[in-house]
């Protein structure tokens, strides 16, 4: 080898060297840079917890606990009308239980024996009275609450009654389809029931009344609201509670 060969490879050596250690001299000052980012953060987080609980004698709540705003006990819903409204039970009764439902929400299906068994329990003291409130993610909602309107066209209040009852029955097996079927099986005409639910006729009437409890405040469904017709005051049930925690509401309204 010769000198010259000698040299370079020298040469190349220690710039090997001086490569490896810059490398080493980055990494580290990486490192470093990343230890105190870290620390300021979590001294950061510490002063933060240390002002939430200066503040409110414990550590910060989350959001939800902080902001989450309390559902309203009473709601200023449109007064019941005996003549307007589907009405069950006595039209003298003082009070009313106004439900905004939906036949698709198995909610509402678990809480429709419960509003028949208030009227057993309370005879003329207290009248029911059914508000369509479909939600749009239950597809045959929509139908069925116009079906009901086809009906009560068809044969009344009665008919209205028995054609609510029997959806809820067969609710969620039941096909739009099944509706003309269960119209005749009533009574009705089965022809003039299909004509009316096919000309969406009520659909109108269907979302004026789910907006006129939407802008009352319902925000979910059942919600029903218990209705003094002599005062105006109401008190408001959410939920398909049982029964018991249901009739404790009434009794609190009825002792004013």
């Amino acid at each position: 080898m010769t000198k010259e060969s000698q040299l370079v490879k020298v040469w190349v050596m220690a710039k090997n060297d001086s490569v490896q250690s810059l490398m080493k001299n980055n990494i580290l000052i990486i490192a470093l840079v990343l230890l105190a980012f870290v620390a300021g953060t979590l001294w950061n987080r510490v002063q933060t917890l240390e002002k939430g609980k200066n503040n409110t004698g414990a550590a910060a709540g989350t959001a939800t606990e902080q902001t989450a705003p309390e559902r309203p006990t009473s709601l200023s819903i449109k007064k019941p009308d005996a003549e307007k409204d589907h009405w069950r039970g006595s039209k003298k009764a003082q009070y009313v239980l106004v439900e905004y439902s939906d036949f698709e929400c198995p909610f509402c299906k678990s809480f429709y024996p419960t509003s028949k068994k208030v009227l057993d329990e309370y005879g003329d003291k207290i009248a029911v009275v059914y508000r369509h409130f479909p939600l749009s993610f239950h597809p045959k909602a929509p139908k069925s609450a116009e079906a009901t309107e086809c009906a009560a066209e068809l044969g009344g209040e009665e008919a209205f009654w028995d054609l609510h009852d029997r959806i809820f029955e067969r609710m969620p097996e039941m096909e739009l389809t099944d509706l003309p079927n269960m119209a005749a099986q009533m009574g009705l005409n089965q022809s003039k029931f299909k004509s009316c639910l096919d000309s969406g006729k009520y659909t109108n009437k269907v979302s004026e009344q789910q907006q006129e409890g939407t802008s009352a405040g319902v925000a979910a469904t059942p919600t029903s609201v218990i209705y003094d017709m002599k005062t105006g005051k109401t008190k408001i049930i959410e939920g398909a509670l049982p029964y018991e925690s249901v009739k404790q509401t009434i009794d609190e309204v009825m002792k004013g």
